[in-house]
Formats: structure tokens, sequence, C-alpha cells
């Protein structure tokens, strides 16, 4: 199968004061952590949908990452635009940009796993997390989201769902808040 990877990195940050994805973590802009790992996945191409004036870094080497600028910062109109872009894909992994300790082994896992499910996802402690991998199926249910809401809403309660069990909590570990970050840098 074709698989692409989408990294979400067009929002505000309003809940964490000012641009949270160039804040430093390990020596680099948290953003480029979510790129690793999307670029790790099984994949023969990365798309990062990013709001006008982020740092995206150049990423050349395979898979290269490409860079489609937003001016909106609603989860949906980055979703969207990413999906339009990448609908040859016979499935798309969706990253977030606040999320930089997804294990780099997950992709792989959710890619082994979906079989003929609608979307794969894992699932620590019971919560499913990121990043996700939705299948060509849920294309058309993306293109009619609106406003500040991702995927999560149309997988719900779907039977086609597969999770993938993980023992890695780092799969809920996003950055909303600066005291996130705090959190994160402190251990």
């Amino acid at each position: 199968m074709t698989f692409a990877a989408l990294v979400l990195a067009a929002g505000a940050s309003r809940r964490f004061g000012g641009d949270k994805l160039s804040a430093l973590l390990d020596g680099e802009p948290l953003l480029f952590h979510a790129v690793r790992a999307a670029r790790a996945a099984p994949v023969s191409r990365v798309l990062m949908v990013a709001r006008d004036g982020l740092d995206c870094g150049t990423w050349s080497e395979n898979p290269p990452v490409e860079v489609l600028r937003i001016t909106s910062d609603a989860l949906s109109a980055s979703l969207k635009v990413g999906i339009t872009a990448l609908h040859d894909a016979e499935g798309v992994f969706v990253f977030l940009g606040d999320m930089p300790r997804v294990p780099h082994d997950m992709a792989a896992r959710l890619a082994a796993g979906i079989g003929g499910g609608s979307a794969a996802l894992p699932r620590h402690d019971g919560r499913p997390g990121h990043p996700v991998l939705l299948s060509p199926r849920l294309y058309p249910e993306i293109a009619r989201l609106s406003g500040d809401e991702g995927a999560g809403r149309l997988l719900r309660g779907r039977g086609d769902v597969i999770f993938v069990e993980t023992k890695d909590p780092a799969i809920h570990l996003d950055i909303d808040r600066p005291q996130d970050f705090a959190a994160l840098r402190a251990r």
C-alpha cells in the first residue's frame, strides 16, 4: 500500500500563549520532533500543513517534507486541505505538530494492523492516541468537517476502527499549555 503522512501545524497556540511549535525541546523546535516521527513512518510522502511564518525546517532527504501554508487555524481546515492534497494515498497517517514523543515505530504497527478497517489508532490504558491512520473510505466524511474538530468525532462508535495496543503513554502527550511544556522538559 502507498501511505502518506500529514503533519498538522497550523494552529494558533492560544492556550500556550505563543508559538509553541517553535519552542525548543532538546535543542530543536517542538515541531521537528513530530516531523521526525512522520518521516519514520512507512510513507512515500510527507506533507505539513502549516500557518504562515512558522519555521518548518528543511527536510530534503527521503521522504522529503512538502509544506502547504494556510491562513486558517481551524483543525478541520488543516485536515481537509491535507487529505485533499494526499487524496491518492491508500492511507494517511495524521501526526500533530505538538506531539513530540510519538513512538517512531507506531505508524508501522498501525499500517500492519489496519486490514480492512476505516482507521487504525494506538491505544494505551483504554484511551486512543496519535498518530491516526485514515483509510480513503473516510476522505469524503473528512471533507465535510467544520470548525475546530478533527476526525475524532467521525471515528467514535464506529465498528470498523482498529485499535493497536501500546504500553507507551507518549501517544497521549501533547503540548497545549506552558505547564505541559515545562513538565515535558523537566522529565
